[in-house]
């Protein structure tokens, strides 16, 4: 379900603007609409009339299938849509909800749980608000990212659909929403465009453009360099900064060619670098670093001029990471196997990127 369609449910039973605009308003913010004035007051009967099937329909929506509490705060919700298939939501610490856009994701990122599956189907534009309906029954959801299952870029009309109400009548802050993607040119032209500009996560992961293409094998072709200059553009357009985020990879993106080619990009830019050490996966082959290197490369790119955070990956206690939860509960685990590792670690393990390598992309 869209939000377009309540919207025209609404005015087919005789809503105003002003009506649709409270009782979507009502909806988003986690209220049991309408909660502060009678309906008998200001709303038409016949939209009075609608109210508790459509109320009814919209709780249906996403259903709390389990509930998946972390050490460090976080909850993984695993959650069930009409139609039987299942997606993931996390309950951030500090007041935080990372939603999902897409059942499965087509990019196939080959150390993230999601991509194995493969794109299954678009989620609607209202089944992401009634995730942060949902989590804010939980408790008060004041940021929301979209980096849960799936490529937002992928379902782009029904997320910034959803970021439009989110951004207006849901009270997020438009820089406390967060549109990560591998990079889409869509993304680029469309967001400066839009009315509520969300905060910008690109994922880079990697400076060298022919490691990025193993790592992130169905992303856009889209070079470091040119993803780096795109991001700089909507920074200075928003007056935000970019978010750059780096899943670090025990002996393939974590070794100093790599950190030299951090600083060449991002360096003097309107950006932060987010290391997030990658949460481990038994089904996958890769490995995360010791805290000790992350906090080392960390600390040595602050040293040479590129803002720096070090975040800790939710749920590793509960073995939460994208895609678990879904792949788990429904007994299986799809996609390719682990043999890519040797190839990918011995191209990474190569010099810095250079007049050789270009030779060889």
């Amino acid at each position: 379900m869209h939000i377009a369609e309540i919207r025209e449910r609404l005015r087919t039973a005789g809503a105003a603007p002003i009506h649709e605009q409270y009782l979507l308003r009502e909806w988003s913010q986690g209220e049991t609409f309408p909660s502060r004035r009678k309906p008998e007051e200001f709303l038409p009967r016949a939209l009075r009339t609608i109210l508790p099937q459509l109320k009814a329909d919209l709780a249906a929506l996403v259903a709390l299938r389990s509930v998946h509490p972390s050490q460090d705060g976080s909850e993984r919700l695993l959650l069930g849509l009409r139609d039987g298939q299942t997606i993931e939501s996390v309950l951030l610490p500090r007041e935080g909800l990372c939603v999902s856009t897409q059942v499965g994701c087509a990019v196939g990122c080959v150390f993230c749980m999601t991509g194995r599956s493969g794109l299954i189907r678009q989620i609607g534009s209202a089944e992401i608000v009634a995730q942060v309906v949902l989590g804010r029954q939980r408790r008060p959801v004041r940021r929301v990212v979209f980096m849960g299952m799936g490529e937002p870029a992928h379902n782009l009309d029904a997320v910034l659909e959803a970021i439009d109400l989110l951004g207006t009548g849901g009270a997020i802050g438009h820089k406390n929403l967060v549109f990560s993607t591998v990079g889409d040119l869509r993304v680029f032209e469309r967001l400066p465009k839009s009315t509520v500009k969300p905060a910008l996560a690109l994922s880079l992961h990697t400076t060298d453009a022919a490691l990025r293409e193993q790592l992130l094998p169905r992303a856009p072709r889209i070079t470091p360099e040119n993803l780096v200059a795109m991001g700089d553009d909507y920074a200075r357009r928003t007056g935000y900064p970019i978010q750059y985020q780096w899943t670090l990879l025990e002996g393939i993106n974590d070794g100093p060619a790599e950190l030299d080619g951090i600083v060449r990009l991002l360096k003097g830019r309107y950006a932060v670098l987010n290391l997030i050490p990658f949460n481990a996966i038994d089904e996958l082959p890769f490995r995360r670093p010791t805290w000790e290197r992350a906090r080392e490369m960390a600390r040595e790119l602050h040293r040479r001029g590129v803002l720096t955070k070090l975040r800790q990956s939710a749920g590793q206690d509960v073995e939460g990471g994208c895609g678990q939860l879904r792949a788990r509960s429904a007994n299986r685990v799809a996609g390719p196997g682990a043999q890519s590792l040797s190839a990918i670690g011995t191209r990474a393990a190569g010099h810095a990127p250079g007049a050789a390598d270009q030779a060889q992309r």
